[in-house]
């Protein structure tokens, strides 16, 4: 049987230090969305942000690349809102919550049908976690418990956004690294991209290719990780098994 594949630009941030916001992902999101008039938008990963301020955020933005952005919490059926999207995009921001509220507003399936009946997806950070069969690799703390771990299984494989290998000195703490090794030992059949910031995994035209300046390191059962350069094809990723 023939894969699906959807429209997804997965990012693993917004903003790279020093820079502005979705400064250096401008150039993925014009081509990106190239034709694109209107985008929904899902806030709910925000906390300590309100969702009208991070809609106006992103609206602000979306607004230089010629798309006009809506919130999903003004709908009054946000599911209808989502079923007649022309595009979808799901901020950053703690992964548990926006989960929840996915599973509590019945988005979960709504956005992954949608998506997977051709309207482009962008997530980053805890945008392109939930794109993912689960959120079991992403960096944040649980502060609300969503219904279960699953997520929109855009992908087959798993994203670990803002994946960095520093070491903190005098710490004794796993590293990055060594975290998501246990992921592995325990999920043994799915891979695992750790997403650099200022980078991103884009799915277009049956293609999945890495994004921007820096190497991704892919994490997969025992073996030893590796890096995948910018530019690479990434369509190994596709043969996980979740």
């Amino acid at each position: 049987m023939e894969t699906v594949m959807p429209r997804l630009l997965l990012l693993s941030n917004s903003r790279n230090y020093g820079g502005g916001y979705m400064e250096h992902a401008e150039g993925w999101i014009r081509s990106f969305f190239e034709g694109t008039k209107r985008a929904v938008f899902v806030p709910y990963a925000g906390v300590t942000v309100t969702w009208d301020a991070y809609e106006a955020n992103v609206a602000e933005r979306f607004r230089s690349f010629g798309i006009e952005v809506v919130s999903v919490h003004h709908a009054k059926h946000p599911v209808r809102e989502v079923a007649a999207a022309e595009a979808v995009l799901v901020g950053g921001g703690n992964t548990f919550h926006l989960l929840k509220h996915l599973y509590d507003t019945g988005l979960v399936w709504a956005i992954r049908e949608r998506v997977m009946g051709g309207a482009p997806y962008m997530g980053w950070s805890a945008g392109s976690n939930v794109a993912c069969p689960t959120i079991k690799t992403t960096n944040d703390m649980p502060v609300v418990e969503p219904a279960r771990f699953d997520a929109m299984r855009l992908v087959p494989f798993q994203i670990n956004p803002h994946y960095t290998d520093a070491v903190i000195p005098n710490h004794g703490g796993e590293t990055r690294a060594q975290r998501l090794a246990e992921f592995t030992k325990s999920n043994p059949s799915i891979y695992v991209v750790g997403l650099r910031e200022g980078s991103a995994v884009q799915v277009s035209n049956g293609d999945t290719t890495l994004l921007g300046p820096h190497s991704a390191r892919i994490f997969f059962n025992d073996d030893e990780p590796v890096e995948r350069t910018p530019g690479a094809s990434m369509e190994f990723l596709w043969s996980a098994r979740t």
